[in-house]
């Protein structure tokens, strides 16, 4: 596995104000709002890197934001917005696995 640089300092450094401020709003926010900041923050990241990132990452990024897109709501449909989001939970270990070279190392 060959390592790319995909994120520049200004895009560290608003993604960790945003998990900063995100962590502080927290305190004042229904529990149920904690999977969508880490979704949010999920997304901004895919999209920062994306441009960057390894043709093989790519489509893994996309998913991240379409996933964050398609799990951005809980209340309507709790059980349908956990499968969403254990599918992308899959879906991105998958990817990180190929990435890292370890495709059907799993039991």
């Amino acid at each position: 596995m060959s390592s790319t640089l995909v994120l520049d300092e200004d895009g560290a450094v608003e993604l960790l104000a945003y998990l900063v401020t995100a962590a502080r709003t927290q305190l004042d926010e229904a529990a149920e709002y904690v999977p969508m900041r880490l979704l949010t923050a999920a997304s901004r990241l895919a999209d920062m890197i994306e441009s960057r990132a390894s043709a093989g990452l790519r489509p893994c990024l996309q998913e991240v934001r379409q996933g964050f897109a398609e799990t951005a709501v809980r209340a309507g449909d709790p059980d349908g917005y956990v499968d969403r989001l254990d599918a992308l939970c899959r879906s991105v270990a998958v990817s990180v696995a190929a990435s890292l070279g370890l495709e059907g190392s799993a039991p």
